[in-house]
């Protein structure tokens, strides 16, 4: 199964665009590895999701076969690591720049 419908399909990630843009990022890995949209995925892969708010590793338990219920989704996976991120908006701008605007 590709790592784009996995993510959508366990709802660790809503839909298969963002996905995708996350793996065109390099925020996706699987198994260590910075992964593409269509990375193969198998039983027992280590699959990690670094957003901008939470940073989520997981082991792959089942890949399914056709659509999976809202309840059934979590059953998918093994939750390694759920961690919330702080941050701090001044990080976000850079003093080092001399640029005016």
């Amino acid at each position: 199964m590709r790592l784009d419908l996995f993510l959508k399909k366990s709802r660790l990630i809503k839909r298969r665009s963002v996905a995708k843009q996350m793996c065109d990022n390099g925020l996706l890995q699987v198994n260590g590895k910075i992964a593409k949209a269509g990375t193969k995925l198998k039983v027992g892969d280590t699959l990690m999701v670094d957003s901008a708010t939470r940073l989520v590793e997981v082991t792959i338990a089942i890949l399914p076969e056709g659509n999976v219920r809202k309840e059934n989704a979590a059953t998918l996976y093994t939750l390694l690591r759920n961690e919330t991120k702080k941050f701090d908006i001044a990080d976000w701008f850079n003093d080092d720049d001399d640029d005016e605007f």
